[in-house]
């Protein structure tokens, strides 16, 4: 028996259904047994959403209002019911079992099963498999129109069957007409029609992936945005309702090891990856997601792997895994064992830890734990922070591509310090400086694409060019050198700054649209320091907030006209995409730079969400340069810059919890007065103070 289901949500309709997260409203079937093409009670149920608020669309087609819906029961209630009635009609026809029949697959995969899942509530069996009834309607006529073009209505005109749905409520006249099609379909004999249903995963499934294997490009997506202490079963449970393929969710990793809020998905076809993108800017708790097409050689980047070690490893399917990070160098496997105790036993013993190591053998302090079961996993999370030796240890979810990525394309590899870009040494050369101050004079773009240019943000802001300083364009890199998709312009005016925010605010460039804020120097500032800046105003960077800024960062919140220390400026020749040779004209208007003086860029200060930077908050922008680099500037400009090689050290091996008295306390008798080193960095009057209070020092 089939059991034909229609549904609507509060929002869109038709192919968009479930695409703006509105919640289901209205459900409808009924039971068709197939051998005697005899049906059951049609049933038609409202669902009381949360939000009784109508869309335009959903009030014009439906007819349902707020008020009939506020007496409506709740989805989990409706849901029970419609288990109850199918039963009784199944025992009326002397059938038992069924499966389900909608018109496609958005209210199944889209909004029933994303739904149930934010409400924390487990659908019955029934709902992870059904026929899709224009699929079935394809293989039985294959002259009618490509499956993605099918509705009920041009099915139904296909067959010759009425097509006036005034005649009967909404949802009823769909369902009618939805048996009376797949009656029709019985009559025509078709041998292939309703014998392979589709089918939803009700677990994702972890495993390894190997650089060897060919993922289609039509089957990769990327999710941006997401909460940092995201696992893999929060993404799938983000995809609820669509397949992702074994093994098919990387975490991206950063630089220095950690999550930096993106992962590549891939899923079993690209039919499925076309619904995955169909979910852009839906919710993770309080977070939306943004949802981008992606490339296999970018999910193979991330998630493949050849290591014997870790194959073999991750070569148990099926386990959770957990993630140890400032495990003492020490440690030893029994340790980690013992740290974990009887109540979460390791899978294999000491054959389910794997120790991550610096090329030359150091350890890393970070280790990776398999667990049988969630249960297991869980009572090993509940250890996060607790003591081992003298240090804490932390503990995440974690993935199989994050074992892959952090083991073979991480710390398998040259120090993470090195993967910055060689600085300019002088940083800005005169006179052209970062705007300081709190003159609106700036504008801030967000959400660039990452392909843009300089020509493309000139093209973008139209006739306001004319208004921006010459040298006033920066864009704005990560700290690994890609684009952020963030930049800058200094304009000539607050006026013109103002008019350009006004005129081009979410304006598109390429297929994104682009956001536009005015801003001075000084938001600017707080902005490259890992600060929001939105039309609601500003927010200060997380590193200035008591609950996550760490001592060792009061000295080091300076703002100087030469170079905000927040940020780093390095040469992007090789990161930038080369600009457009422009056409020539009759006559050309005066040339005007629009170019940062020397190409310098601005660097966002990522590091400042995590407790412990990879690189001195200092000293970020004066990494030293090869000697002839430096002796050309040294001779260029009277900026000050570091002495030769050998004037700084570099700790490595820090507890997490480190402050400056701590680190002050390890170097005593070997500290250097204020006068020894003012001269060297750019200081604030409010750092400069910090550091020359009686009795305060500084360790280089």
């Amino acid at each position: 028996s089939l059991v034909v289901l229609f549904g609507a949500t509060a929002g869109a309709y038709g192919a968009k259904l479930g695409s703006d997260e509105r919640e289901l409203i209205l459900l409808v079937w009924q039971v068709v047994d197939l051998p005697s093409k005899k049906v059951g009670t049609l049933h038609k149920s409202l669902v009381k959403a949360d939000n009784l608020e109508l869309s335009d669309q959903c009030r014009e087609v439906s007819g349902l209002t707020p008020e009939g819906l506020g007496k409506a029961e709740p989805l989990d209630r409706v849901l029970q019911q419609f288990s109850q009635l199918v039963s009784s009609d199944l025992k009326v026809l002397g059938r038992s079992s069924y499966t389900l029949c909608s018109d496609g697959q958005l209210l199944i995969r889209q909004v029933l099963h994303p739904e149930t899942s934010k409400k924390n509530f487990l659908l019955s069996d029934c709902f992870y498999s059904f026929y899709d009834l224009r699929k079935e309607f394809h293989t039985c006529y294959p002259s009618s129109a490509a499956v993605k073009d099918q509705t009920i209505k041009t099915m139904a005109e296909y067959l010759g069957l009425g097509t006036d749905e005034t005649e009967e409520d909404f949802g009823v006249w769909q369902v009618k007409t939805m048996v009376a099609i797949i009656f029709s379909m019985l009559s025509e004999s078709c041998n292939d029609i309703f014998t392979e249903p589709e089918t939803v995963k009700c677990k994702y499934e972890t495993g390894p992936c190997s650089k060897s294997e060919t993922v289609d490009n039509e089957t990769v997506i990327r999710a941006r945005g997401l909460p940092w202490q995201s696992s893999d079963q929060d993404i799938a449970r983000f995809f609820k309702g669509l397949n992702i393929a074994k093994g098919g969710v990387a975490l991206c990793l950063n630089a220095q090891g950690r999550r930096n809020g993106e992962a590549l998905v891939r899923f079993v076809n690209s039919e499925q990856r076309d619904l995955a993108l169909e979910r852009h800017k839906h919710h993770m708790g309080s977070r939306y997601i943004e949802v981008y097409k992606a490339t296999g050689e970018e999910f193979l980047k991330i998630a493949g792997g050849t290591s014997n070690e870790v194959a073999q490893f991750l070569s148990k399917e099926n386990q959770v895994i957990i993630r140890m990070r400032g495990l003492p160098f020490t440690a030893t496997q029994e340790d980690v064992l013992g740290f974990l105790g009887l109540e979460c036993p390791v899978t294999g013993g000491k054959e389910g830890l794997l120790f991550v190591k610096y090329p030359d053998g150091r350890p890393t302090g970070d280790a990776f734990v398999l667990f049988s079961c969630e249960e297991y996993a869980q009572n090993a999370l509940k250890k996060h922070k607790e003591i081992l030796g003298k240090r804490y240890i932390e503990l995440f979810r974690s993935t199989a591509a994050e074992v892959q990525q952090v083991v073979l394309n991480r710390y398998m590899s040259t120090p993470l310090i090195s993967t910055l870009p060689t600085p300019i040494i002088p940083v800005i050369p005169p006179p052209y400086t970062i705007a300081t101050g709190s003159v609106r004079d700036c504008v801030r773009l967000r959400g660039l694409p990452y392909t843009a240019g300089i020509d493309d943000i000139l093209e973008f802001m139209g006739d306001a060019t004319g208004d921006i300083k010459p040298h006033g364009v920066h864009m704005v890199l990560n700290q690994q050198g890609r684009p952020s998709g963030d930049a800058f312009i200094q304009m000539k005016s607050a006026d013109k700054a103002f008019m350009v925010a006004q005129k081009c605010h979410k304006k598109m460039m390429k297929d994104r649209y682009v956001e536009v804020f005015q801003c001075s120097g000084e938001e600017m500032n707080f902005v490259l320091m890992g600060g929001t800046l939105n039309r609601s105003g500003l927010s200060p960077p997380p590193c200035k907030l008591p609950c996550l800024s760490p001592p060792a960062y009061a000295a080091f919140q300076t703002a100087a006209a030469v170079i905000p220390a927040e940020a780093a400026l390095y040469q992007p020749q090789a990161l930038l995409p080369a600009s457009r040779t422009p056409q020539a004209t009759a006559a050309a208007p005066p040339a005007v730079t629009y170019y940062p003086a020397q190409a310098a860029q601005l660097y966002m200060n990522y590091t400042a969400y995590y407790p412990s930077p990879p690189v001195s908050p200092t000293t970020v922008g004066y990494i030293a340069a090869p000697p002839g680099a430096v002796a050309a500037a040294a001779t260029a400009t009277h900026t000050p810059i570091l002495p030769q090689p050998g004037a700084l050290v570099r700790m490595q091996g820090l507890p997490y919890n480190t402050g400056m008295k701590e680190i002050l306390s390890f170097f005593q008798g070997y500290q250097y007065a204020p006068d020894d080193y003012n001269g060297l960095i750019q200081l604030s009057e409010q750092a400069r103070s910090v550091l020359q209070a009686p009795k305060e020092w500084v360790c280089l």
